[in-house]
């Protein structure tokens, strides 16, 4: 037994030390010179404080910090992919954002390696930088859509509730977007019954309202379904504006502007 235990700990430490040693082509942050010392003590208290209404510094500090730790719990966390993701999502260049996206997914498939195949937060996370990686590559997209739809599946089962019901939101916008079957897994009534699902789980951000609506769009009803678009549009961009979504606010008021264009709602979101 003890024999195990050591062999089992001596192919954990080689497994970490081989990851620390493979360095990809990371994004590099001129913040981190000015970084604070980081623990993993520190990490652990504070990781769940560490997201959309952080500032861009201290992402990059961390992740930084992420980059070089051994530590196993740290490294079978999430917390590494979500700060990828929310990096990128702020990265206006495509190179950067597409290399961050990467580095998060390979955080993530870390966290599974090492066991964290029973964190929906994980799944969810893989699955989310995974998108946003391959989202302007249609041929990648395409080939990835069966190991997006398995990793949000999870996600759903798991930990349906996590960001603010984003695995729900995220399936079901997948579904809607994919193309249909045979070629693809789009389905649109599974599109609308996560998001509904998703607009019934509070607290309720405006981007379920956004998705909602735009799967409503999507059916290209009647005046009836078009009046019920603007309503959810309506509550979606009230809600924008008024909430405090940190760097999220940004992000999120382009997709609304976006579908606003598509469905010739000219206001534009307040600032």
């Amino acid at each position: 037994m003890n024999k195990l235990r050591l062999f089992f700990t001596i192919s954990l430490l080689v497994f970490l030390n081989s990851c620390a040693l493979f360095q990809k082509d990371y994004v590099q942050f001129d913040e981190v010179l000015n970084c604070p010392e980081q623990t993993t003590a520190n990490l652990l208290a504070a990781q769940n404080q560490l997201g959309y209404l952080s500032n861009t510094d201290t992402l990059a500090c961390a992740l930084t910090a992420l980059r070089k730790t051994e530590d196993v719990t740290l490294r079978r966390s999430a917390l590494a992919s979500r700060l990828c993701l929310h990096l990128a999502e702020r990265e206006t260049d495509q190179n950067k954002r597409e290399r961050l996206a990467d580095e998060g997914v390979g955080f993530a498939e870390t966290a599974l390696k090492l066991g964290g195949t029973g964190d929906g937060e994980v799944h969810y996370y893989l699955a989310a930088n995974l998108g946003l990686e391959v989202r302007e590559h249609i041929t990648l997209a395409i080939n990835n859509l069966a190991r997006l739809e398995s990793e949000l599946k999870q996600a759903v089962e798991l930990t349906p509730d996590l960001d603010d019901s984003g695995p729900l939101r995220v399936l079901g916008m997948l579904y809607l977007k994919a193309p249909a079957w045979p070629n693809g897994i789009g389905d649109r009534d599974k599109a609308l019954d996560l998001l509904v699902r998703a607009g019934n789980t509070p607290p309720n951000p405006p981007l379920n309202h956004l998705f909602y609506a735009q799967a409503l769009w999507d059916d290209e009803g009647n005046e009836a379904t078009v009046n019920r678009v603007k309503a959810e549009f309506a509550i979606g961009e009230k809600l924008l504006v008024e909430g405090n979504w940190g760097y999220n606010k940004e992000v999120w008021k382009k997709e609304f502007d976006e579908f606003a264009k598509e469905f010739g709602q000219n206001e534009s979101l307040d600032k």
